[in-house]
């Protein structure tokens, strides 16, 4: 292996690259258009465009990322996570390619994708498991069902889900059968397949999960144990190892059960098995993710281990570097740098940094895939950096923790770091720690200040064009930052998107993301407060509404990105039914 394409973006890909470079590999980035100018395309060896503004087109696009890599002389793919990262499909197409996949084969990956699978092979082992169905389930009435013969909460699981979609939790027999429909349309929605089955939900629990290397020689090995519990919409926001506050017995159990799983998958590379904790004790078995997890860096703190190296060793046919379990040095705290607002429920926010200023010092440790001056854009992931911070305790960890948030400074678009700032000062996590899945929505009282609005991003897109150099066709892209640059005539403007915005039928994009669907047709009566369409701003979506009511004229399409505040609509009502039926540009 000497050459690695890296099917990824953002903080991961720099992670990537970096171990590429610690291992004497070359290492090629791919970028979607308003990644053109990211620190990771920087960093990288090489650097091949995409060609694509949305994921669908960019990181996801099978055919082009194969394209890129048999044209960079790439001999292996590495995922990262996210994106195709947990796709058999991609891991088969880079196998046939004749390139090293650096995860997984791609049955395993399918195997234990499938949650109703894993739950089978947990079974199998002896792993710990709370009741379920058996099997997916195909109508409202049996969740009803098994919610009356088991108890409440019951969780509502899409077969082919992760990340937190396709995930409801019914706590009220009534709303069982409704939240059953609607788990089964997100999961269409999210995945392309409805399947969802029924557990029984353990109420507060903790989330814990173990880190597992394995080779191709036998050796399957948990190196380490994690506590995520810090969520909010089922996705983390603060990660620590190892996992404090468990007794032998439990982490045996949770080893045991993790290092099984995986040895009868027939697992290889980095992998993750994870599990939850109720507050009587009660462990259960809940998914294996078949990649690098974001939280990985915790675990490389407290057992001095690469775990992506450990990766490219796995892939090349070599034998994990350790032989058997390693007691953690100390303990070590992730927090993810996400650019959302805490104060408006965590809002994903757009735009540009003005200042990114990173602590350091003892202990702190920084994964960052941004910079003062770069641009967040609204189509991808908020997850921009994360902050580390290491100790030879968990009481040290934390002091650090504080010093460092406190020293963190990131100006222009809204952070979490409010929130981080927050939570490393609250006794239910320094001290007590009581903290749980749903701690964030449920007792986290603390009101954090709402962060003043960014500035529009300007585009991050890219002019295409061809030119002739030496009698040889070459396209090239030039950032349209750069052509506003030259003056107004250089490129086109959006301000006509927003010139009327005091028209009181003006349906207007709440948030810069993706216009995902429409819920109305044109020419529909709608009414005031209606919800009218759906888009997505980093993999969170968001509700348009009508403003008022009266027959509405959809001016964009679905499938176009939007910039915050862009008429995408507009209703005419008694009050503006003269209203001007202009349809405004949009980016698509």
């Amino acid at each position: 292996m000497k050459k690695v394409l890296i099917a990824n973006r953002g903080e991961i890909a720099v992670r990537i690259i970096r171990a590429c470079k610690d291992y004497g590999l070359t290492s090629v980035a791919v970028y979607a258009d308003a990644d053109a100018d990211a620190l990771f395309v920087r960093l990288a060896d090489e650097a091949y465009a995409l060609n694509g503004v949305t994921p669908k087109d960019s990181y996801l696009d099978i055919d082009k990322l194969i394209a890129i890599a048999k044209r960079s002389g790439a001999d292996a793919v590495h995922p990262g996570y996210g994106f195709l990262s947990e796709r058999s499909e991609f891991a088969q197409a880079v196998i046939d390619a004749g390139l090293i996949w650096i995860g997984p084969d791609p049955d395993v990956i399918e195997a234990l994708g499938d949650k109703l699978n894993a739950r089978a092979i947990a079974q199998k082992v002896g792993a710990p498991l709370v009741a379920g169905s058996d099997g997916a389930i195909s109508s409202p009435a049996e969740a009803l069902a098994f919610a009356k013969k088991f108890g409440l909460p019951i969780a509502i699981k899409a077969a082919h889900g992760g990340g937190g979609r396709g995930l409801k939790i019914a706590r009220e027999l009534g709303e069982v059968e409704e939240l059953f429909s609607s788990a089964t349309r997100e999961a269409v929605a999210a995945f392309g397949r409805g399947e969802c089955y029924v557990e029984q939900f353990l109420d507060r629990p903790r989330h814990i999960e173990a880190q597992v290397l394995a080779d191709r020689l036998g050796n399957v090995l948990v190196v380490g144990t994690r506590d995520c519990s810090l969520q909010r919409r089922n996705q983390k926001l603060v990660e620590e190892a190892p996992a404090p506050f468990l007794s032998d017995e439990q982490r045996e159990k949770i080893h045991s059960a993790a290092r099984d799983i995986c040895a009868e998958a027939g697992y290889t590379g980095a992998g993750t098995v994870e599990f939850l904790l109720s507050a009587d004790g009660v462990i259960s078995f809940l998914e294996v993710n078949t990649r690098l997890q974001v939280e990985h860096p915790v675990t490389e703190e407290t057992t001095g281990l690469d775990l992506v190296i450990e990766q490219f060793r796995i892939a090349e046919g070599l034998a994990v570097s350790v032989t058997a379990m390693l007691e953690p040095r100390g303990h070590a705290i992730e927090f993810r740098i996400n650019m959302e607002d805490p104060g408006r429920g965590f809002l994903p926010s757009a735009g540009d940094i003005s200042k990114f200023a990173a602590p350091s010092g003892p202990g702190v440790r920084l994964d960052s895939g941004v910079v003062t001056g770069s641009t967040i854009p609204p189509m991808f992931d908020s997850l921009s950096a994360k902050l580390i911070v290491w100790g030879a305790n968990r009481e040290q960890a934390i002091a650090r923790a504080r010093r460092a948030l406190d020293e963190f400074v990131i100006e222009g678009v809204p952070s979490v770091l409010p929130f981080h700032r927050a939570v490393i000062a609250h006794d239910d996590f320094a001290r007590d720690f009581r903290v749980h899945t749903r701690w964030i929505e449920t007792d986290f009282a603390e009101t954090l200040e709402a962060a003043s609005r960014p500035v529009t991003a300007a585009s991050a897109g890219l002019l295409r064009g061809h030119v002739e150099i030496d009698g040889k066709r070459v396209e090239i892209g030039i950032p349209d930052a750069f052509l506003r640059l030259l003056g107004p005539l250089s490129s086109a403007s959006n301000s006509d998107t927003k010139s009327e915005k005091n028209d009181a039928g003006a349906v207007t994009a709440p948030v810069p993301g993706l216009l995902v669907h429409w819920n109305v047709s044109d020419g529909a009566l709608v009414e005031k407060g209606e919800v009218l369409a759906m888009m997505d701003v980093m993999k969170m979506e968001t509700a348009v509404t009508a403003p008022v009511s009266g027959t509405i004229s959809i001016l964009a399409e679905a499938g176009s990105s939007q910039t915050a505040g862009a008429i995408i609509a507009r209703i005419a009502s008694d009050k503006n039914s003269t209203t001007e039926q202009t349809k405004p540009e949009t980016r698509t």
